[in-house]
């Protein structure tokens, strides 16, 4: 569905859901939607980890995860590496976010994730960090062009803040509800829809893993109100679309329109889930997982497939001459857990995806 309401569809870095079967990886690269937006998350996993290990706040890793997302809208992948492209927005991120890190030592924690050695081993002056170096600088310069120089970029963290200050919740749907958006960069949901839509699906999406199978359904809780021909409703009738389970709905206001973009918002988050094989992951992640999409989108189009399927059927890069990496000619790092956190204690842990 995306972003449909006329401020949203201002925005050149808003599209359409079927904008996904139009980017550049698959109309001159042939490449399947399921494997693009495969390697997307895989890439976004890489930038989190480059991200965690340059000590960046949050703020600057949910930036250049946009910016990995925008520039895929316009070059293929492959053309530039997933791995280079994340190297390159985490770099330039630290540049319009004011955290400041030099280009040789983003270049050496690169070539650490990738050669999985220790980054306090590797010389900087190796031939590997000065390639890195010229990789990163080489593929910003194309990155600036794709972006238009347009930098600016507004986080669904920054409207959970909004929603947790306003109303109050149990600290540990809050910290799901963050995790969850961490993770929607895993996917493209900053190119489909604004970032409150994005907020509130984690948030209901939150609530609804938190408070178990038998609390509200998804169409429930972002039902619309029956409007009142006259009089206000009486609290008596209240009780059913009112209350914990609707308070991001009634927060941020949203119209018809919006609650169906929350609604398809959540089943791209819940697709994105079940795709992850779930042998062995923490309770929450399957609680998740498990939770029914809303009825209101089931006739939305499918956009992933089992990332274990995928990963087996793309074992081999497409054009047989592109390495699987610019710099490592080959190496591919495992993938890790590290995400942009919350400070706030629990139990909720991150989705980890599948190693490639």
């Amino acid at each position: 569905m995306g972003a449909t309401n006329p401020a949203a569809a201002s925005s050149q870095w808003l599209f359409p859901v079927s904008a996904l079967h139009n980017t550049p990886s698959r109309t001159t690269s042939n490449i399947p939607l399921e494997k693009e937006l495969y390697d997307r998350s895989r890439g976004v996993e890489f930038l989190y980890r480059l991200g965690v290990s340059l000590g960046l706040p949050s703020s600057a890793m949910y930036t250049a995860a946009t910016w990995f997302h925008r520039f895929y809208m316009r070059y293929s992948m492959e053309d530039y590496h997933r791995q280079d492209v994340a190297a390159s927005c985490i770099f330039l991120a630290t540049k319009t976010e004011e955290c400041g890190r030099k280009l040789r030592d983003v270049a050496k924690v690169v070539c650490s994730k990738v050669s999985q050695m220790d980054a306090s081993k590797i010389p900087d002056d190796s031939k590997e960090v000065e390639e890195c170096q010229t990789s990163i600088l080489l593929t910003e310069e194309v990155l600036l062009e794709g972006l238009c120089f347009d930098f600016v970029v507004d986080s669904p963290q920054a409207d959970l803040v909004d929603l947790f200050e306003a109303c109050p919740n149990s600290p540990q749907i809050e910290e799901c509800a963050w995790s969850i958006a961490n993770d929607s960069y895993r996917t493209p949901l900053c190119l489909l829809y604004p970032p409150q839509i994005i907020a509130a699906a984690c948030y209901v999406l939150a609530e609804r893993a938190i408070e178990g199978p038998h609390s509200s359904s998804l169409d429930d809780r972002i039902a619309s109100p029956a409007p009142s021909a006259s009089l206000p409703t009486p609290p008596s009738h209240k009780s059913q679309l009112s209350g914990t389970s609707r308070r991001a709905i009634e927060h941020f206001g949203f119209n018809e329109m919006e609650l169906a973009n929350v609604a398809g918002a959540m089943s791209i988050l819940l697709e994105y889930y079940c795709a992850q094989d779930l042998q062995g992951s923490c309770e929450f992640l399957a609680s998740v997982a498990s939770i029914p999409p809303p009825h209101s989108s089931a006739h939305q189009e499918k956009l992933y497939k089992p990332f274990a399927h995928v990963a087996a059927v793309g074992s081999m890069p497409a054009n047989a001459s592109t390495p699987e990496h610019a710099i490592s000619q080959g190496a591919t790092p495992s993938q890790g857990g590290n995400t942009p956190g919350k400070p706030v204690s629990g139990s909720w842990k991150p989705v980890t995806d599948p190693a490639p």
